[in-house]
Parts: C-alpha cells; structure tokens; sequence
C-alpha cells in the first residue's frame, strides 16, 4: 500500500473560516439583539418604576421618633452661612391632598383657633407665612408619628419650658395680645385650610425653622423649599412621601387653656357671663385699648365715614356708637372698629348695621335691635370685653359668636270694656285710671228740695 504526504501547517483558508467563526459570529449576534426596538422606553421605564417602588415600600419600623426641638448655639449669621450649604432636595415635590375637616362643630371652632394661633404666633401677621404654617401643621395630623387633632399637634410638648415643637406654646409668646383685625385675618385663613385649600410651594413638610437658626434634626432631613425667612423639610425615605400621610383627625379636639383669652371655644364655660355674649379677647386688651390715645369722636362726625363705616349716631356720654357697616367688609373684620372708636375709652360699646332696618338715631325700637348685624362691648373696670354677630345673617363657626335673637313676648289682650254711660255733651268725665278716694259714708239726712232749673245751652267745654 503506498501512502500520500500530508502538509504540517492549515492552509491560509482555514485561518479565515476559524476566525469568522469565532470572532465575527459573536460580533453578529450582539449587533443583532442590541438593535433598536418598539417598546423598549416603555419596558425601562417600567424597570425603573418597579424598582422605585420596590425602594419606597413602607418600612417595618415605627414612624421616626418626634425629639424635642434642640438648635446649635451659633449666631444668626453663622447660622445663615451653615444653613446655605444645606442644599436644597431635587426629587419631585408634590402638593399635599386637600384637608377637609370632619369633626363636630365645636371641634371645628377649637381646631380652626389651634391653627390661627399657630399661624399669628409662628409666621406673624403676614398671610402667605401662615398659609405655610397651616400646611405643615395639617401635614402633621395626617402623619402617623403626630398627634391626630390640630390641638395635639400645635401644643405638643407644650408642657416643657423648651422643646415645644412649636415654640410661641412655651417661650412665652402667648402672654402677647394680637390685635383684632391680625387675629380675625389668621382664623378666616386657617378656616380656609381646614375646609380643603392647600399651600403648594411646602408639599408635605413637616418640619420648618428660621433661617438664622440650626435645629439638630435639619441634617437629617430635605430641605425641599423656602417662603420667607423660613425653611421647609420633610422625612427622607418612605416617611416623607405622600403615601405615608393617609390618616385623618380623630376628633376630640382638646381645650387648650392658653389661648382660652383668645378663643370662647377654649374657655369650656359655657354658662358663664351673660348668656350669648363670651369673651372673645383678654382683658389685658381691652386695657391696652384703653390705654391708648382717645380719638375725638363728636357731634360734628355725625354722617361722615370713620375707620370704614359710617357713623349714625352718639349716645350721651361719648361711650356708644352706631354705625352702618360697610356691605363690602367681612364679618372677621368688624372687630378691629374697637381700635377705632373705643381707643382710649374704658367703657365703650359699639353697634352696627349692614344693610335692613338701618336707624336713623336713638332710641332704637325692636325691629332695629334684631336687625343689628354686629355688637362689640368692653368694661376695663370688670374685664368684660366681647364681640358678637348676628347668626341669622352672617354664621359663625361656634354658637358662642352668636348675638342672643330677641324673641318677641306675647302681649297680652286688654280686659274688655266696661259699659259706658252715653257722651253728654258738655259734661268732663274722670279720665281711665285716675285715683278716686273713698270717703267714709256720713249719716243719712233728709234730702233738700232745691227748685228745678232748666239748664243752660252747652258751652263746649
């Protein structure tokens, strides 16, 4: 058998065949699957949607603890300067879901005070600052690491000489007397928020502060937005995103006996005073009132406009005014006149009308007295110091607000008529009712004929 010979190396062909097989292959299959394709965006999307949610899932621990309020003891510009550094969050902010109160009317009035306090005390009398104070503080009642009420949440930690989370509730701040108009602007906002309006810009804050202070906690948290001179803050992680403010109030607002000088639903006395008629403020202010500079008020003001109404008339002693309301004010406003008329003046008493049986001067009758839209009163000499509405015109919160209705008395039907002689012309007759004495009888004497006259015609008289 003879046999062939056989080269040692691969032909220059095979080399080419093996490296396409495995280089160019591989190559292929990749350019193949890495194309473009319809619904791939959508399919990440979903990914990545998943997988924040997978991240958000409410946690297996308790709500975070709730500290008292400690800061760092800089100064305000040190503590400007450490607060700039703080950057602000990037991820999305959403505006808080509407808060409509559900509870009692009662619960209504000390929850809508609760929140107007805390909104004068906290952010002043300025009305976009309480409007940020009231989100947060409903934000918080919403939030299972706070108490459930408005009350709870605005007075907690009250008790403590500091820590409070709000710190006008113990610093000492209430022993300050807002002035009627400021007061009467903070209850019509927080009646505004409790009924459903949201402040956007803080979203589901929790936490605030100055910017010339630094709280410990404000490390630990985002820094989402400023309004004004404060910062706004909420939890990190599942805590501070929408789905973990889902709890409503409870009700059961509590009596908070600071603010009892400011609110008649925090005064739990409902008998006392003169029916209808609670105070409304403290009798520091009615003194403060008093103590200020008395504007001349006189005859020749009659007729002319002051401090927005018109002026009908005086009473004697310079220390009662009525007055047509102007029909373009609110009701809260009506207050603030005593800053007008009653400054100066320790007994003062103020009574308006909007519209209706407006007088004309005094006396006033019955139908003016119920139509009396608005009432203010206040007496330094005993504290008695109080503001009242008519509720059948303008309704109020609480009961307490509400001007006692006058309700008319039966009167009753005169006895009927004795019989009457008939008229003589020309003969006067004793008047109804005039005292008539009795004489004690006198002995019977024998009647004297007198010769009979014929009268004369009569005179008229």
């Amino acid at each position: 058998m003879t046999g062939g010979t056989f080269p040692d190396r691969p032909h220059r062909a095979m080399w080419l065949i093996w490296l396409l097989l495995f280089v160019g292959l591989p190559m292929a299959v990749a350019g193949w699957e890495s194309r473009p394709r319809a619904g791939d965006d959508a399919v990440q999307g979903r990914r990545l949607t998943a997988v924040a949610a997978a991240r958000q899932r409410r946690p297996t621990t308790p709500p975070p603890a709730v500290e008292p309020v400690k800061v760092f003891a800089l100064g305000p510009e040190q503590a400007r300067d450490l607060n700039a550094q703080i950057p602000f969050s990037r991820d999305p902010n959403p505006s808080a879901r509407p808060f409509l109160f559900r509870g009692s009317e009662t619960d209504l009035a000390r929850a809508t005070d609760c929140l107007a306090a805390a909104q004068l005390y906290e952010a002043g009398d300025d009305a976009v600052g309480e409007q940020a104070v009231a989100q947060v503080v409903l934000n918080r009642v919403r939030h299972p690491a706070f108490p459930k009420t408005v009350c709870g949440v605005v007075f907690q930690g009250q008790e403590r000489t500091t820590g409070c989370q709000f710190t006008f509730t113990c610093d000492g701040a209430l022993t300050r007397t807002p002035s009627t108009s400021a007061w009467a602007r903070a209850r019509e906002i927080a009646r505004g928020a409790l009924a459903g309006k949201v402040f956007k810009a803080v979203g589901y804050a929790t936490h605030y502060h100055t910017d010339w202070v630094v709280p410990y906690w404000s490390g630990s948290l985002d820094k989402i937005t400023a309004v004004g001179a404060h910062l706004f803050f909420r939890w990190r992680g599942w805590w501070g995103t929408p789905p973990a403010f889902r709890l409503g109030e409870a009700g059961g607002e509590p009596l908070i006996a600071g603010i009892a000088r400011l609110s008649a639903a925090h005064q739990g006395l409902p008998g006392s005073g003169l029916p209808g008629m609670p105070p409304v403020l403290a009798t520091e202010a009615a003194a403060a009132l008093a103590a200020r500079p008395e504007r001349a008020i006189g005859s020749d003001s009659l007729g002319k406009t002051i401090g927005g109404v018109r002026l009908i008339a005086i009473a004697p002693g310079g220390r009662s005014f009525l007055v047509e309301l102007n029909r373009s004010s609110p009701p809260e406003s009506w207050p603030a006149l005593a800053e007008t008329f009653c400054a100066g003046r320790p007994e003062c008493r103020i009574m308006g009308w909007r519209g209706g049986a407006v007088p004309t001067g005094l006396p006033l009758n019955d139908a003016q007295l119920e139509a009396m839209s608005f009432a203010y009163i206040h007496y330094v000499g005993n504290g008695l110091q109080r503001a009242l509405w008519n509720c059948s015109q303008f309704p109020r919160p609480t009961k307490a607000e509400c001007m006692r209705q006058r309700v008319p008395t039966a009167t009753p039907a005169p006895p009927p008529a004795a019989a009457v002689a008939p008229s003589l012309d020309g003969v006067r007759r004793k008047e109804r009712f005039e005292t008539v004495k009795i004489a004690p009888a006198q002995p019977t004497t024998p009647p004297i004929v007198t010769p009979k006259l014929t009268p004369a015609a009569p005179s008229g008289s």
